[in-house]
């Protein structure tokens, strides 16, 4: 899309220097026909031809485009005007269609501007709200734009249009040439003979009248043909005699003239619009350069009067673009910033769907800040978008297609589930209290090893596979009201057995992990303790066992590594290829066990800790990444040691 600012950005400070320039050459210009007229009219007679006006060099041609004709009122600045909606962006567009007005560069570039910006801004708006009712972020598709088509259409019929105004203008810059030739080939044959030159005063008169209303030439011929214009009109000025008092009404009438542009150039000070300032200014430069000289004592007085009102306007023109630069060069080192924190968000490593949605909301943030950021250079502004948006989908590409993977996963899951929940609830109302409790207890173990499913479906789906077991349970219970006295005495055993295992954790000896063993089978085939005993009674047989179980690691880990220095030293006898097998068998156990490390993780996350059942599942996880954990660490210490023996 253009950017909007194209039509300020091409003008700048080296445009005033040129205005200043040119307009000084027309002052040392005029002040030279002037004085040479003054010269002659004192070697002529009085009573000569005394024509009523006379004649002034006419002002360089500088223009390269048509100006346009002067309207009594101000015409509306249609590259500003305000659009709400497409339709009155098309139908301004099918207006200058069906016009035979020339459509304005900047006029076609703000129509162009707004409907993108519109179009996108109801693109973004269509796919939020697809996205807010739980649409797919991977199927959403773009609507075809009818409007966008129609906008289309106008836009290459209006550039056809501008391109046939400018063919036509390029042939009326010709013949403005060949005309202007043919006035300068006039007053060269006028400027022939003294004689010549005072009975032809009117006819020159008139050539120059109709010279200032000749507008654009073809612009590599405007510098030459002005020379050679002036220099004729000077040769024409040598041979008039005009009487001091037509010069004197001559001198007044300019400086009237010119007295009005100083006025007009002052009061463009005041002026809010700077660029549409300069450009008046401009106007005025090329009305003043048009003017005859004054009398010779007001010349420098009346020039530094309109030179001092132009500084100020080119002033204020040169800040206004040297403010633009430097705010869209800041700019420009903003969203540079934006894009290299989405790219260094894109780079980091989503372990799971909490990690996606964090980056998720951080790169939305950071989108909503770009658009409060204006344009950056214009050179710059396409490209830096180009990179920001690049980044952004990156990352969206790689989060649809995780959840896409997470999905398929989370149906089969559910699936599997959903048939063990089928399964319960068959054996609901089972009177068999001992093959049902088998069966059940044998459905909950395998739906430990289901992973997770989303949360609601989780939970329901949860619910009823426990309301299913629970009620089958609480009729066997009910049924069993009389064994109370065994669980009793059940937990009392219990107790006994835990009161060993924590006497073994002060004892030392090789036979340790052999008596564990025992007491642990016999705590395993101790039957039911009363229902709410049992919870307690279980924190305190695994606490033990995990103090128990850390010592013997610990003890064991250390016998392992001892073996393994003294059996590498075997090894180390067969040459470094040995080692080095050694090595890559350890560093494939390593990579295992830092994968399954992960695995363990990503499905800790997903978990739910509602119940007391799936706390105590959480906490079995723990113990097994701990386990895995350790492992890694005395792997690693193998690979370090055989590292130390191949130095």
């Amino acid at each position: 899309m253009m950017d909007p600012q194209e039509n300020t950005q091409n003008l700048g400070t080296e445009e005033v220097k040129k205005t200043e320039v040119v307009a000084d050459e027309a002052k040392a210009a005029e002040e030279k026909a002037a004085t040479e007229a003054q010269a002659t009219d004192e070697k002529v007679a009085e009573d000569k031809q005394k024509p009523a006006e006379e004649a002034a060099p006419a002002a360089e041609e500088t223009e390269d485009k048509q100006e346009p004709e002067a309207s009594e009122e101000p015409k509306e600045d249609l590259s500003k005007k305000v659009y709400t909606s497409k339709k009155e962006v098309i139908e301004r567009m099918k207006e200058i269609v069906a016009s035979d007005e020339t459509p304005e560069k900047a006029e076609v570039d703000h129509l162009k501007t707004t409907f993108y910006k519109l179009h996108f801004a109801e693109r973004e708006a269509q796919q939020k709200a697809y996205l807010e009712a739980g649409g797919d972020p991977e199927m959403y598709q773009v609507v075809p734009d009818e409007d966008e088509e129609v906008f289309k259409a106008e836009m290459g019929v209006i550039k056809e249009k501008r391109q046939k105004a400018f063919e036509a203008l390029e042939e009326k810059k010709e013949k403005n040439l060949k005309r202007k030739e043919e006035i300068i080939e006039k007053i060269t044959a006028m400027a022939a003979s003294p004689e010549e030159a005072n009975k032809s005063y009117n006819d020159f008169k008139a050539l120059q009248a109709e010279w200032k209303t000749i507008k654009a030439v073809p612009a590599e011929k405007s510098s030459e043909l002005w020379r050679n214009y002036q220099l004729h009109v000077e040769q024409y000025y040598d041979m008039l005699n005009l009487n001091r008092e037509a010069r004197e009404y001559d001198f007044k009438k300019n400086l009237e003239a010119k007295t009005k542009l100083c006025e007009a150039a002052e009061k463009l000070a005041d002026e809010p619009d700077v660029i549409s300032a300069f450009h008046q200014l401009q106007d005025l430069h090329q009305q003043y350069r048009e003017i005859g000289p004054v009398a010779k004592d007001l010349r420098e007085q009346i020039w530094a009067r309109f030179k001092a009102a132009s500084t100020v306007i080119n002033k204020r023109h040169q800040q206004h673009f040297e403010e633009l630069r430097a705010k869209e060069a800041d700019n420009l080192a903003r969203k540079t910033a934006l894009c290299e924190k989405v790219e260094a968000i894109a780079k980091e490593e989503n372990k799971g769907s909490g990690d996606w949605e964090k980056h998720t909301k951080e790169i939305i943030d950071i989108q909503k800040e770009w658009k409060t950021i204006g344009f950056a250079p214009q050179k710059m502004n396409v490209k830096i978008f180009e990179r920001f948006r690049a980044a952004c989908d990156d990352f969206f590409t790689r989060k649809g297609e995780y959840f896409k993977t997470l999905k398929e996963q989370f149906a089969e899951n559910a699936e599997k589930k959903k048939a063990l929940v089928e399964k319960a609830q068959a054996l609901t109302d089972s009177t068999d209290w001992r093959s049902t409790s088998d069966k059940l207890i044998a459905l909950q173990k395998e739906w430990k090893t289901i992973g997770m499913v989303p949360h609601k479906l989780g939970d329901k789906l949860w619910n009823d596979f426990q309301t299913a077991c629970n009620h089958f349970f609480d009729a066997r219970k009910a049924a069993n009201a009389g064994t109370r006295n065994e669980e009793r005495e059940n937990l009392n055993k219990k107790k006994a057995v835990i009161e060993k295992l924590q006497a073994l954790l002060v004892e030392a000896g090789d036979d340790v992990q052999e008596k564990v063993q025992q007491l642990t089978d016999e705590f395993n085939q101790i039957g039911h303790v009363p229902y709410k005993e049992k919870d307690k009674v279980y924190d305190e047989y695994h606490e033990v066992l995990d103090k128990i179980y850390k010592e013997l690691h610990v003890s064991a880990a250390r016998r392992r590594m001892d073996n393994f220095r003294n059996n590498l030293k075997n090894v180390a006898e067969r040459g470094s290829s040995a080692l080095d097998n050694e090595r890559a068998k350890l560093m494939r156990q390593y990579d295992r066990l830092k994968s399954d490390i992960v695995t363990y993780e990503n499905n800790l996350g997903f978990l739910n800790v509602s119940s007391k059942k799936g706390n105590s599942l959480i906490e079995e996880m723990n113990r097994r990444i701990q386990k895995l954990k350790d492992e890694l660490e005395e792997t690693r210490q193998k690979i370090k040691t055989i590292d130390a023996e191949n130095k």
